[in-house]
């Protein structure tokens, strides 16, 4: 895959993709949202390169990883032409492989509760808890043959649609989320009308 391109050209192309985690676990991504830097006031890249944005003007096709609200760790891959900014969110992945190992990084089984496997992977902090990706994994290059990786082939869509992004405060109108409305691993479907 051409990593090289637009974020927005990239992000439904990685729907359907493998995104491999630690400890043998995997998914399918079925949702996406795209980032493009100085003309989008939602990116991290936004400003120019800082030290925690730094990565997403470098190569394509390495992990951004980075903390939301000093709690969960989210996932990007990092596109684009080298020297501008853009990067797509990961905000969902239906489990593939280690289903066990991402109950257990969850906690979906303690006390009194048992979480469906829909809500292991249904948001971009969840995804990176359930796989193990975290601070280490800045920059890893996702086109390699070990640790955390992105890999095919791809499984295409039932049906891929878009909508705004969402989580955010600013750029909201933006149809810049693309989503596979077959997979319940979906973190919201918006309403139809």
């Amino acid at each position: 895959m051409d990593l090289a391109r637009r974020a927005t050209a990239v992000a439904p192309d990685l729907l359907g993709l493998t995104l491999v985690g630690t400890g043998g676990t995997s998914g399918r991504i079925v949702e996406v949202e795209a980032y493009e830097g100085i003309d989008d006031p939602a990116s991290h890249g936004y400003r120019g390169p800082t030290p925690r944005s730094a990565i997403m003007f470098g190569p394509p096709g390495v992990l951004y990883v980075y903390r939301s609200y000093g709690m969960h760790w989210c996932a990007n891959v990092v596109c684009g032409p080298e020297g501008e900014s853009h990067a797509v969110l990961i905000r969902a992945i239906e489990p593939l492989a280690g289903r066990p190992e991402m109950r257990r990084r969850r906690r979906a089984d303690e006390g009194d509760r048992s979480w469906p496997d829909r809500q292991l992977t249904n948001g971009p902090g969840k995804v990176c808890e359930a796989l193990g990706i975290g601070e280490e994994h800045l920059g890893a290059r996702l086109g390699a043959r070990r640790g955390v990786r992105l890999t095919g082939p791809r499984v295409e869509p039932a049906g891929i649609e878009r909508s705004p992004r969402i989580g955010i405060r600013v750029a909201t109108e933006r149809p810049w989320r693309w989503f596979d409305a077959s997979s319940e691993f979906v973190s919201r479907v918006p309403r139809k009308r």
